[in-house]
């Protein structure tokens, strides 16, 4: 996405080594920066040494250049993949917790169900539900 200021969504890999502290020292790389984080996941890959953190950033490509750069400077950083351009799925996932009193509930069923949420937890009082998209 893109606006007239040259400002759009950038989607970032970064493979680091997977120690206590990488995603930390990664977050606070882009705060002390004044950079957000628009969406962030993180997950251990084949070889169990090494987390893939996938980052979706907004800025113009000055501010991508400075991106890739400080994440190359982290010692932990193994290498630094700027997807936009590429060919990739991008999929939003949403989790939430919504009160289900026994009055209430089959009404959130149908309300999730025409959301395509599905429900992932139930306790007495609550839904935990999952929307993908």
């Amino acid at each position: 996405m893109q606006n007239g200021h040259g400002v759009r969504k950038h989607t970032i890999a970064v493979l680091v080594e997977n120690k206590f502290g990488v995603l930390s020292r990664v977050a606070g790389l882009f705060s002390a920066r004044g950079y957000n984080i628009e969406s962030l996941s993180v997950g251990e890959t084949l070889d169990t040494t090494v987390s893939r953190m996938t980052l979706v950033v907004r800025g113009d490509e000055f501010v991508l250049e400075q991106v890739v750069k400080q994440l190359h400077k982290l010692i932990d950083v193994i290498k630094v993949t700027d997807l936009t351009q590429e060919n990739h799925v991008e999929r939003e996932l949403v989790l939430m917790r919504v009160n289900a009193e026994p009055q209430h509930r089959a009404e959130i069923l149908r309300v999730a169900d025409i959301f395509r949420a599905k429900v992932v937890d139930v306790t007495p009082t609550t839904y935990t539900l999952e929307a993908t998209g």
